[in-house]
């Protein structure tokens, strides 16, 4: 499928389903992908970071990526993580997505060796250059410890390497002005900014972001594609209300004890945990070595979807 320029609306980042031995559970994925879209979601984005990239290897992605491809079947546009350490090694994730039928590519700059901002933009023009397929650059510094500067995001926006952005530094200020920059140099129609900070989505839309890539989307994706259509209808009053809802449900990945569990293995427990409650998903098991979800948690969890009218 041709991705739509620019790409916009709500683009859920999937998460994986996995059974209890840790394998990939393509009819539970199946399922989520059905969740989203009957919500309304423009397209899906597979193996990001609430996809578990970091944790799955080769060939769970590749698993993941071709259960994910199958349940759409072409109904919306498919996104597909090429996210690794090192530019030979995104190549060869991008390739495989490519071969997989993703119709577009999302990779972060290269990570654990420090990167210049040319070394940063060469990445990305390599990937393009090798995968005829767009990109979409990932900014994520707690992730990578590199922030993708304007000034290398508007030269690839400008030379057509570039697609979109994602953007998941969760500073507001500067994805404002890199927005302005988009409209300045006549950019902004043709290349898509994309927030991934599920918390202030109402906010982005009103600076001009095209669309959110949100985490919490796969529990409640009505949700957030109501935010996003009261916000291009200018109710915007009406998106406030339903982004303060869902920064209500939000709490869900706090679930997890912080003595116990790292922010991450409770943030994608609470969400699995989430989508099990549901009934969408069959097992809750994040990848190793992230700590289990305890019982407690699971129990606020089921808590906040009550309170956020998903449960009754």
């Amino acid at each position: 499928m041709r991705l739509p320029v620019p790409l916009s609306g709500v683009v859920p980042p999937l998460c994986t389903p996995l059974d209890a031995s840790g394998d990939v559970d393509p009819r539970s994925l199946a399922a989520l992908v059905e969740h989203v879209l009957a919500a309304g979601a423009a397209a899906v984005f597979a193996l990001g970071t609430s996809g578990e990239s970091a944790h799955l290897s080769d060939a769970q992605r590749r698993t993941a990526l071709r259960a994910v491809v199958d349940a759409v079947a072409g109904r919306v546009p498919v996104l597909a993580g090429a996210i690794d350490m090192t530019t030979a090694r995104v190549l060869d994730q991008a390739r495989a997505a490519a071969a997989l039928g993703a119709d577009a590519v999302v990779a972060t700059a290269p990570f654990y060796a420090g990167a210049h901002p040319a070394e940063v933009a060469d990445h990305f023009r390599r990937v393009r250059e090798a995968v005829d397929l767009p990109l979409i650059a990932y900014d994520i510094p707690p992730a990578v410890h590199t922030k993708l500067s304007a000034a290398t995001v508007l030269a690839l926006a400008e030379d057509r390497t570039l697609a979109g952005l994602k953007d998941s530094s969760g500073d507001l200020g500067a994805l404002r002005r890199l927005l302005l920059a988009l409209r300045r140099d006549g950019l902004d129609r043709s290349f898509a900014v994309l927030t991934g900070s599920e918390l202030t989505v109402d906010a982005a839309l009103l600076a001009g972001a095209h669309g959110v890539v949100p985490g919490l989307g796969n529990v409640d994706p009505a949700g957030y594609v109501r935010l996003y259509e009261h916000a291009r209808a200018g109710r915007w009053a009406e998106a406030a209300a339903e982004q303060d809802r869902l920064a209500g449900l939000f709490a869900l990945v706090e679930a997890g004890d912080p003595a116990l569990m790292s922010g991450g293995a409770s943030a994608l427990g609470g969400f699995k945990a989430a989508l099990r409650l549901l009934g969408v998903i069959d097992c809750a098991t994040t990848a190793a070595p992230q700590t289990p979800l305890p019982a407690a948690a699971v129990t606020r969890v089921r808590r906040l979807l009550e309170e956020g009218g998903l449960l009754p």
